[in-house]
């Protein structure tokens, strides 16, 4: 192998590096957690009301206090509520 396609190489694995580097950061800020549109046992962590702290443990579908990650953007259109909306329908 010549030097030249060494260096080549190496250029070339630096910005694919690079390149990933960029869609890993978009992701992790691409997500949004959305209440009451989980299933029963498809929740994705603890319920706002605190009657559980695990993923998979809800007990009915649609239970305001339960929640799921969604793509940003996105809960709205599946009717569902944000955590405050989520905290004023579990006090009605």
């Amino acid at each position: 192998m010549s030097s030249k396609t060494i260096v080549s190489s190496a250029v070339a694995a630096a910005l694919s590096m690079g390149l990933m580097g960029g869609v890993s950061a978009q992701e992790s800020g691409a997500k949004e957690k959305c209440y009451g549109i989980a299933k029963a046992g498809q929740n994705d962590c603890a319920s706002l009301s605190g009657s559980h702290s695990c993923a998979g443990q809800s007990k009915v579908d649609m239970a305001p206090d339960e929640w799921k990650y969604v793509s940003k953007g996105t809960c709205k259109s599946m009717k569902g509520m944000t955590a405050e909306e989520a905290k004023a329908k579990l006090k009605k």
